[in-house]
């Protein structure tokens, strides 16, 4: 049994409620009588892409497994690359891990200066010759953007544009899963033939449009409990995938 702790938008800002949602789920994780192999965050880790957010980070997710960190739309590449081992200066920050039974394939969904995502034809051409490299073992290709939408009237004008040609690179690729966040909510879908599993926003929830609003009338929950997701691969299994919302 393999184990990843999926976390996303913990959005570090140098203030107490930020700091303190985030140690919440930690210290979720550092209770388990067995540890996870894994810990991936799936972008927006600065909420500014400061040096010092980016410092308070690094000490906040100092734990004793492998953690993985990629890009989100109010992150900056290169004060982020001190945390992360890619090739390459500046944008984009595309990253290919492996541990343990798994490779995690880690996409700079990103467009600098904007909020929106997506991959120019380098990444899309990076993506597929990676995938085609043969592993023996769960392939997991991560992302910020989800490839989805989620219908709701402002997250929609930050999604993932350009669907149509990832599609083309992901079809037929041997992949257990896209993991995902952005969007401030669980998600479960598919694309391309694949599941797209996405994480709760750490920092706060998206309530979509049907929901009752929030108090204020902002897009985002700040008040709603912080979650993550735990992926159990199991070999010859369905992956499988469950979301916690601690107390």
């Amino acid at each position: 049994m393999y184990v990843i702790a999926h976390l996303s938008d913990p959005h570090l800002d140098g203030t107490d409620e930020a700091r303190s949602r985030l140690r919440h789920i930690t210290s979720y994780l550092g209770d388990f009588t067995r540890p996870v192999d894994v810990v991936l965050v799936t972008g927006d880790l600065a909420d500014h892409g400061l040096e010092a957010e980016y410092a308070e980070l690094a000490g906040e997710l100092k734990l004793d497994v492998p953690v993985l960190m990629l890009p989100g739309n109010h992150d900056v590449s290169t004060p982020l690359r001190t945390l992360v081992s890619s090739p390459g200066e500046g944008h984009p920050v595309h990253q290919v891990h492996e541990v343990g039974a798994a490779r995690f394939v880690l996409v700079d969904s990103t467009v600098p200066g904007a909020d929106h995502g997506l991959l120019s034809d380098e990444s899309l051409a990076w993506l597929d010759g990676v995938l085609r490299e043969p592993f023996d073992g769960p392939v997991f290709v991560a992302m910020h953007h989800p490839p989805l939408e989620l219908h709701h009237p402002v997250m929609d004008q930050w999604k993932l544009e350009g669907q149509p040609a990832l599609a083309e690179v992901l079809t037929g690729k041997p992949i257990t899963a896209i993991l995902t966040g952005h969007v401030h909510n669980a998600i479960v879908t598919s694309f391309a033939g694949h599941q797209v599993l996405g994480a709760p926003g750490i920092r706060s929830t998206v309530p979509l449009t049907f929901e009752p609003p929030t108090s204020d009338g902002i897009v985002v929950d700040p008040s709603s409990h912080p979650g993550l997701a735990l992926h159990v691969h199991t070999p010859g299994e369905p992956l499988q995938t469950i979301y916690r919302y601690p107390r």
